[in-house]
Protein backbone atom coordinates (compact mmCIF):
# COMPACT_ATOMS: atom_id res chain seq x y z
CA UNK A 1 0.00 0.00 0.00
CA UNK A 2 0.63 3.41 -0.21
CA UNK A 3 1.58 4.03 3.95
CA UNK A 4 0.59 6.88 5.59
CA UNK A 5 1.93 10.70 5.54
CA UNK A 6 5.63 10.59 5.25
CA UNK A 7 6.56 7.49 7.23
CA UNK A 8 6.23 4.89 4.52
CA UNK A 9 3.23 3.53 6.68
CA UNK A 10 5.83 2.20 9.05
CA UNK A 11 3.36 2.38 11.82
CA UNK A 12 5.11 4.34 13.95
CA UNK A 13 8.51 3.66 13.63
CA UNK A 14 9.05 7.53 11.99
CA UNK A 15 9.45 8.16 15.83
CA UNK A 16 13.00 9.36 16.45
CA UNK A 17 13.92 9.91 20.37
CA UNK A 18 15.51 13.74 20.72
CA UNK A 19 17.46 15.02 23.46
CA UNK A 20 15.80 17.11 25.87
CA UNK A 21 18.62 18.18 27.95
CA UNK A 22 16.49 17.46 31.06
CA UNK A 23 15.31 14.29 33.08
CA UNK A 24 12.17 16.08 34.29
CA UNK A 25 8.54 14.86 33.74
CA UNK A 26 7.43 16.84 30.64
CA UNK A 27 3.29 17.06 30.89
CA UNK A 28 2.43 18.96 27.28
CA UNK A 29 3.91 20.54 24.36
CA UNK A 30 3.02 22.92 21.64
CA UNK A 31 4.36 23.41 18.18
CA UNK A 32 3.24 26.14 15.22
CA UNK A 33 5.36 25.18 12.63
CA UNK A 34 7.26 22.24 11.72
CA UNK A 35 10.62 23.96 13.61
CA UNK A 36 8.89 26.33 16.53
CA UNK A 37 7.44 24.24 19.69
CA UNK A 38 7.58 24.52 23.32
CA UNK A 39 7.41 21.74 26.13
CA UNK A 40 6.70 22.05 29.98
CA UNK A 41 6.93 20.09 32.43
CA UNK A 42 8.18 19.78 36.16
CA UNK A 43 9.57 22.25 38.61
CA UNK A 44 8.39 25.32 35.86
CA UNK A 45 10.48 23.62 33.04
CA UNK A 46 9.91 25.38 30.00
CA UNK A 47 12.16 24.16 26.99
CA UNK A 48 12.17 25.68 23.42
CA UNK A 49 13.15 24.39 20.07
CA UNK A 50 13.43 26.59 16.41
CA UNK A 51 15.10 23.65 15.14
CA UNK A 52 12.51 21.04 14.95
CA UNK A 53 13.54 19.15 18.15
CA UNK A 54 16.92 19.06 17.12
CA UNK A 55 17.90 21.28 19.82
CA UNK A 56 15.64 22.52 22.87
CA UNK A 57 16.74 24.84 25.05
CA UNK A 58 16.01 25.74 28.65
CA UNK A 59 14.03 28.65 29.24
CA UNK A 60 13.13 30.73 32.82
CA UNK A 61 9.69 30.15 33.48
CA UNK A 62 10.30 32.07 37.13
CA UNK A 63 8.26 29.39 38.67
CA UNK A 64 9.03 26.07 40.44
CA UNK A 65 5.07 24.99 39.87
CA UNK A 66 5.00 21.80 37.69
CA UNK A 67 3.61 23.42 34.52
CA UNK A 68 0.94 20.85 32.56
CA UNK A 69 -0.48 22.29 29.82
CA UNK A 70 1.34 24.88 27.06
CA UNK A 71 -0.69 26.56 24.25
CA UNK A 72 1.05 28.87 21.39
CA UNK A 73 -1.01 30.50 18.83
CA UNK A 74 2.26 31.75 16.96
CA UNK A 75 5.78 31.44 17.66
CA UNK A 76 5.97 34.22 20.12
CA UNK A 77 2.77 34.11 21.66
CA UNK A 78 2.03 31.40 24.36
CA UNK A 79 0.46 30.69 27.89
CA UNK A 80 1.31 27.98 29.85
CA UNK A 81 -0.31 26.52 33.41
CA UNK A 82 0.00 24.40 36.43
CA UNK A 83 0.14 23.72 40.02
CA UNK A 84 -1.62 26.19 42.40
CA UNK A 85 -3.36 28.29 39.41
CA UNK A 86 -0.42 29.08 37.91
CA UNK A 87 -0.72 30.80 34.66
CA UNK A 88 2.55 32.31 32.64
CA UNK A 89 2.13 34.11 29.27
CA UNK A 90 4.94 35.42 26.70
CA UNK A 91 4.95 37.26 23.56
CA UNK A 92 8.62 36.51 22.66
CA UNK A 93 9.02 32.92 22.16
CA UNK A 94 9.54 31.97 25.97
CA UNK A 95 12.27 34.50 26.15
CA UNK A 96 10.23 36.20 29.16
CA UNK A 97 7.45 34.53 30.71
CA UNK A 98 5.10 36.49 32.61
CA UNK A 99 2.88 35.39 35.58
CA UNK A 100 -0.56 36.36 35.46
CA UNK A 101 -3.85 36.46 37.82
CA UNK A 102 -6.00 33.23 37.74
CA UNK A 103 -7.79 33.79 39.73
CA UNK A 104 -7.99 30.24 41.32
CA UNK A 105 -5.34 28.50 43.97
CA UNK A 106 -6.31 25.35 42.41
CA UNK A 107 -4.07 23.08 39.84
CA UNK A 108 -4.45 23.93 35.83
CA UNK A 109 -4.04 21.05 33.70
CA UNK A 110 -4.33 22.07 30.28
CA UNK A 111 -4.81 25.46 27.90
CA UNK A 112 -6.18 26.18 24.60
CA UNK A 113 -5.81 29.40 22.40
CA UNK A 114 -7.38 30.14 19.58
CA UNK A 115 -5.80 33.72 18.91
CA UNK A 116 -3.25 35.34 21.02
CA UNK A 117 -6.09 37.01 22.90
CA UNK A 118 -8.87 34.31 23.52
CA UNK A 119 -8.18 31.19 25.58
CA UNK A 120 -9.53 28.61 28.01
CA UNK A 121 -7.66 26.80 30.68
CA UNK A 122 -9.15 23.78 32.87
CA UNK A 123 -8.05 21.92 35.87
CA UNK A 124 -8.99 20.55 39.11
CA UNK A 125 -12.37 20.45 40.91
CA UNK A 126 -13.88 21.46 37.29
CA UNK A 127 -12.31 24.41 37.42
CA UNK A 128 -12.69 26.41 33.98
CA UNK A 129 -10.78 30.09 33.35
CA UNK A 130 -11.14 32.08 30.36
CA UNK A 131 -9.70 35.29 28.51
CA UNK A 132 -10.38 37.61 25.80
CA UNK A 133 -7.69 39.99 26.66
CA UNK A 134 -4.25 37.71 26.05
CA UNK A 135 -4.57 36.88 29.72
CA UNK A 136 -4.61 40.83 31.18
CA UNK A 137 -7.96 39.35 33.29
CA UNK A 138 -8.61 35.45 33.36
CA UNK A 139 -12.59 34.86 34.14
CA UNK A 140 -13.89 31.93 36.40
CA UNK A 141 -16.62 29.85 34.28
CA UNK A 142 -19.15 28.37 35.55
CA UNK A 143 -18.76 24.71 35.54
CA UNK A 144 -21.06 21.46 35.30
CA UNK A 145 -18.89 19.33 36.98
CA UNK A 146 -16.21 19.31 39.91
CA UNK A 147 -14.70 16.29 37.85
CA UNK A 148 -11.04 17.45 37.41
CA UNK A 149 -10.53 18.19 33.90
CA UNK A 150 -7.12 17.32 32.18
CA UNK A 151 -7.47 18.27 28.38
CA UNK A 152 -8.97 21.00 26.49
CA UNK A 153 -9.59 21.87 22.70
CA UNK A 154 -11.22 24.81 20.88
CA UNK A 155 -11.47 25.10 17.32
CA UNK A 156 -12.52 28.39 17.17
CA UNK A 157 -13.81 31.84 20.24
CA UNK A 158 -16.87 29.51 20.45
CA UNK A 159 -16.58 25.62 20.14
CA UNK A 160 -14.04 23.86 22.58
CA UNK A 161 -14.39 20.52 24.40
CA UNK A 162 -12.80 19.82 28.12
CA UNK A 163 -11.81 15.94 29.03
CA UNK A 164 -11.46 15.21 32.78
CA UNK A 165 -12.04 11.78 35.17
CA UNK A 166 -14.96 9.75 35.66
CA UNK A 167 -15.33 9.74 31.62
CA UNK A 168 -16.21 13.55 31.48
CA UNK A 169 -17.16 15.19 28.63
CA UNK A 170 -17.90 18.97 28.46
CA UNK A 171 -18.98 20.72 24.88
CA UNK A 172 -18.96 24.16 24.47
CA UNK A 173 -20.62 25.89 21.67
CA UNK A 174 -21.53 29.73 22.71
CA UNK A 175 -17.50 30.64 24.23
CA UNK A 176 -18.87 30.12 27.71
CA UNK A 177 -21.57 32.77 27.94
CA UNK A 178 -19.33 34.72 30.61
Amino acid sequence: GMGGGGNGGDGGTGWVQQNSGTTLVLYGVSFTDANNGTTVGGAGTTLRTTDGGATWVQQNSGTTNSLWGVSFTDANNGTAVGGAGTILRTRDGGATWVKQTSGTTRFLRDVSFTDANTGTAVGQDGTIVRTSDGGATWVTQNSVTTNSLFGVSFTDANNGTAVGEAGTILRMTDGGGG
